[in-house]
């Protein structure tokens, strides 16, 4: 069964159609209800028994898959290399007493690289020497001088190695790195100035006591640094032990792993300096899958190469935020041959975050219905930084957008906020305190322990729980009008991307103060700033109050600028960043008269 176009498929047709069938955890919700209106939300269902010391896991599962391919990638080419189970071992083993050789113990070691086999050997050589695995994106290394990112990382962190990508671009931070006394590892160092080549570290004899060294790896020292992403400011350290990584992916494993099946072939480009592109490593070789690494980006012109992934390796399980699933919905809609192998497997698919808009959600799903005459489950990944990765989960038949419900052993605390709860975590996964912030970590936890996730949510339906939480905004994005009128930032966007699908990409609400509130969006290909403006009239006509109503927009010609922070590595808009680094557009948008590029929308 195949159709051109997701539209051929009549939307009670798509709701009428069976799931693809799969094995989730059963729903079994406790809900423990306190006189002040706060819930906590609890799975009734164990855990049950993991290894916490990770790179015990990984080292045992490589010695059962032996021969069988741990990573897949393209060459230079275009056609997939391949690393084997048996052959990744020898190298992380080989890795790892260098590093033990050569560290200081219990090291941070930085990680500057694009996904590839030396950033992945680099990740679990430092797992497995006791030293700390510290990944960090590539642009902290490629926006300078004067680096002030790198320098920030550095004066956290105190690495005492970093392994760079060989790229040319690179050799002024590794410069900066060999001048701060920090041995430099690259596959070509000498295309970096010079350092250690990575080669030495593969070539290096392991020590005969290598297995027993990592059976006695403390699981509760930090074994990861990862950096909070998405601000203009300078981020924050949040160290992940060897326990909390394992715990998170046995969560993962227990509410929906047996439906994605990361056992089995994986493609994914999320980056693995990021949380989430750094779990679908983890649960790749811990559960003994084949990672394809993917090199495309969900940009335009660079998603190109994850279509080209996608018609060579049919996944049941599919991972993406929201501006990927776009790109994707796009391209299948185009192209019968690319559906037909893209749904030929496929269980499960994941968005990172809270943000996809429910008109994409069911494109997917009359794309799925289309090609195959069944639903395919759609999950969330809801987590951060603090809580090692995805933490909550939708794992159950569903055909609304949400965030879900907690996995076994995990807490969420919903504190009410007006007609909203503010949401708050604890559990094996959620972070201690980030590294060396006294003051911002005691804000970070409430007098019970719990972390302060500044996310808002509210029930599907407040009188059945079970059938999950919805995404209702952040209280950092909440903002003011000039007359003290909030705007809840959160919502508000979700409510617009959705009434504005297929004319709207991506839009930024504007501003603190501003007597009206405004907007700045990317357009779709093809729609002008006069339609975009006559559907927000549309929109509009529902709404009451100047706090949900926007009275000027305009067009940003420019896409979001990594560099600049705009853009996080997984595909968010930064508002802050895209205010202050266009403040001239902010300030034609509300100038008076405004300018020639503004619509202003009748009150």
């Amino acid at each position: 069964m195949t159709s051109p176009h997701s539209s051929s498929v009549p939307p009670a047709l798509v709701q009428e159609a069976p799931h693809v069938p799969v094995e989730f955890m059963p729903v079994d919700l406790d809900v423990e209800r306190r006189e002040d209106g706060t819930l906590v939300l609890r799975s009734r269902l164990p855990l049950g028994d993991y290894d916490p010391n990770l790179a015990r896991a990984i080292a045992r599962r490589a010695r059962d898959k032996g021969a069988a391919t741990a990573l897949g990638w393209r060459g230079d080419d275009g056609g997939w290399r391949t690393l084997s189970y048996r052959d990744f071992k020898a190298q992380v083993d080989a890795a790892a007493t260098w590093l033990r050789q050569h560290l200081p113990p219990r090291s941070p070691v930085l990680i500057v690289a694009e996904n590839g086999p030396a950033a992945a050997l680099m990740t679990v050589a430092a797992f497995s020497a006791g030293m700390i695995a510290a990944p960090v994106g590539p642009s902290v290394a490629l926006v300078g001088p004067p680096f002030e990112r790198l320098r920030h990382v550095l004066a956290k962190q105190r690495p005492a190695a970093a392994f760079l990508d060989s790229r040319p671009a690179f050799a002024p931070a590794a410069a900066l790195l060999r001048e701060a006394g920090i041995t430099v590892i690259a596959e070509q160092p000498d295309r970096l100035g010079g350092g250690m080549p990575l080669d030495a570290l593969r070539a290096q004899t392991p020590d005969p006591d290598i297995e027993a060294f990592i059976d006695g790896l403390d699981v509760d020292a930090p074994a990861q640094y990862m950096l909070t992403s998405g601000s203009t400011g300078l981020p924050k350290v949040v160290p992940h032990s060897l326990r909390m990584l394992a715990a998170n992916l046995a969560q993962g494993v227990a509410s929906i792993g047996r439906a994605a099946g990361w056992d089995q072939d994986m493609l994914d480009w999320l980056p693995w300096h990021h949380a989430a592109g750094a779990s679908v490593l983890r649960a790749c070789l811990v559960l003994g899958g084949t990672l394809y690494i993917d090199a495309g980006k969900p940009l335009p012109g660079l998603f190109e190469a994850s279509i080209a992934n996608l018609r060579d390796r049919a996944v049941c399980y599919f991972n993406n935020v929201p501006a990927g699933f776009a790109l994707l919905a796009d391209a299948l809609e185009a192209d019968a041959a690319l559906r037909a192998t893209f749904f030929s497997k496929l269980r499960l698919m994941l968005y990172g975050g809270a943000g996809l808009p429910q008109p994409l959600y069911d494109r997917l799903q009359a794309l799925a219905v289309a090609t195959t005459g069944r639903r395919v489950h759609m999950t969330t990944g809801y987590g951060m930084t603090e809580t090692v990765s995805g933490c909550m989960t939708i794992h159950w038949p569903d055909t609304r957008v949400g965030i879900g419900l907690p996995p076994p052993a995990l807490a969420v605390k919903l504190v009410p906020n007006g007609a909203r709860y503010e949401v708050r975590l604890k559990g094996p996964s959620v972070m201690a305190g980030y590294l060396d912030e006294p003051a911002k970590n005691r804000a970070a936890f409430d007098d019970e322990g719990f972390y302060r996730t500044g996310d808002l949510a509210v029930f599907h339906d407040p009188q059945h729980p079970a059938q999950g939480l919805a995404f209702a905004g952040r209280m950092v994005e909440e903002f003011k009008l000039a007359n003290g009128t909030w705007v809840p930032g959160g919502m508000l966007r979700e409510a617009l991307l959705k009434a504005l699908a297929g004319t709207v990409r991506e839009l930024v609400l504007a501003d603190d103060g501003r007597p009206v509130l405004g907007m700045l969006a990317w357009a779709a290909p093809g729609v002008s700033l006069d339609a975009v403006a006559q559907a927000l009239a549309r929109f509009n006509a529902g709404q009451h109050g100047a706090s949900t109503r926007i009275a000027r927009v305009t067009l940003l010609a420019s896409p979001p600028d990594p560099a600049r922070h705009e853009l996080s590595d997984k595909g968010s808009i930064n508002r802050r960043a895209v205010l202050d680094n266009r403040a001239d557009v902010v300030e034609a948008l509300f100038a008076t008269p405004p300018g020639p590029d503004v619509r202003v929308l009748p009150a």
